[in-house]
C-alpha cells in the first residue's frame, strides 16, 4: 500500500508501550507515508512530548502502564492546546463498558487488533476527519449527490429521506436489503451508501465487505444507521471498512456532520 500517501506530512504521536507493536505499526505508518512519528511509552511520555510539541494526530494503545487511553484523550481536551488533535485508538478491547467511555471522551477513530495496513489507513482517515474544522458542509454540491439508501424497514427509509431532503439532498435511490444494493451498485455511480446493519438477504456488514472487496465503487463513503448495541458487532462493521456509524435515530445534525466527514473527505 505504498502508493497510498494522502497522511504524508503529518507528524504523528504514537504511545505504544509493545516494542514490537511499536515497531510494526510504524513501519506501517511508514508505508502509508508517514515519516514523522514519534514515541512514547506511557501517557505521561505522551502529554510531555505534546508538551514540547503539538502533533497533527495521536495514535494510542487503551492500556498503557500507567494509565488508560480514556485518561490520555481526556487529559488532552483539557487542554486548549490539545483539545482538537485527533486521537486514534488502537485496542483489542470490545467490551462496551470499556470503549464508550474512550468514544465519549473524545476519540475520532477505533482500530481493532490485529489491524492490517489497510484498515490502519482507514482509522487514519477517520481521525484526521473528524475533528477538521476546515470542512464546509455549505460548500457541498448536495444536490448532485448520488445517495445509495439501503435499508429493510420502509419507515425507516421514509424518515432518512425525509432527513436527506431537508439538507438539500435530492438524488436518492431506495434498496430494501443488501443485495438490492449491490445490483444497484453494479449499475449506477453512487457518491455515498447509508445503511441499515439489520436486514435480510444481505446485512450491513456483508454489504460493505462486498463493497470493499468485490465493488468497482470500493472507495465510496458508507455511513450505517443502526440501533445494534453489541460492540463486538460494531467493531466487525468498523474492520470490514464502514466510514461512518450513526446511531438510531437518525437525527439532522449527526448526519449532517458525518457527510461533511466522509463526502468532504
Amino acid at each position: 500500500m505504498s502508493q497510498i500517501t494522502p497522511f504524508a506530512g503529518l507528524d504523528v504521536l504514537l504511545v505504544e508501550p509493545s516494542s514490537t507493536q511499536a515497531k510494526l505499526t510504524v513501519r506501517m505508518l511508514q508505508n502509508l507515508g508517514i515519516d514523522a512519528v514519534r514515541l512514547a511509552g506511557t501517557g505521561a511520555e505522551a502529554l510531555a512530548a505534546m508538551a514540547a510539541k503539538c502533533p497533527d494526530l495521536v495514535l494510542s494503545s487503551l492500556y498503557l502502564p500507567d494509565m488508560a487511553g480514556t485518561d490520555l484523550v481526556q487529559a488532552m481536551r483539557a487542554e486548549a492546546a490539545l483539545e482538537t488533535v485527533p486521537f486514534l485508538l488502537v485496542s483489542s478491547e470490545t467490551r462496551p463498558q470499556v470503549l464508550d467511555p474512550v468514544r465519549q471522551s473524545g476519540a475520532c477513530s477505533i482500530v481493532t487488533k490485529p489491524f492490517t495496513e489497510e484498515q490502519l489507513a482507514r482509522g487514519l482517515q477517520a481521525a484526521t476527519e473528524y475533528l477538521n474544522p476546515s470542512v464546509d458542509f455549505d460548500s457541498l454540491d448536495l444536490e448532485n449527490l448520488r445517495v445509495l439508501m439501503v435499508d429493510d424497514s420502509t419507515a425507516s427509509r421514509r424518515h432518512m429521506r425525509r432527513i436527506l431532503e431537508e439538507l438539500g439532498i435530492e438524488r436518492i435511490t431506495e434498496a430494501v436489503n443488501g443485495r438490492e444494493a449491490v445490483a444497484c451498485l453494479q449499475e449506477t455511480l453512487i457518491d455515498l451508501v447509508v445503511t441499515d446493519y439489520n436486514m435480510p438477504e444481505m446485512d450491513g456488514k456483508e454489504l460493505t465487505e462486498y463493497i470493499r472487496t468485490q465493488s468497482w465503487q470500493n472507495a465510496v463513503p458508507i455511513m450505517m444507521v443502526t440501533s445494534e448495541e453489541n460492540e463486538g458487532r460494531l467493531a466487525a462493521v468498523q474492520k470490514a471498512g464502514v466510514s461512518a456509524i450513526c446511531d438510531k435515530p437518525f437525527d439532522i445534525t449527526t448526519v449532517r456532520r458525518l457527510i461533511a466527514q466522509t463526502v468532504a473527505g
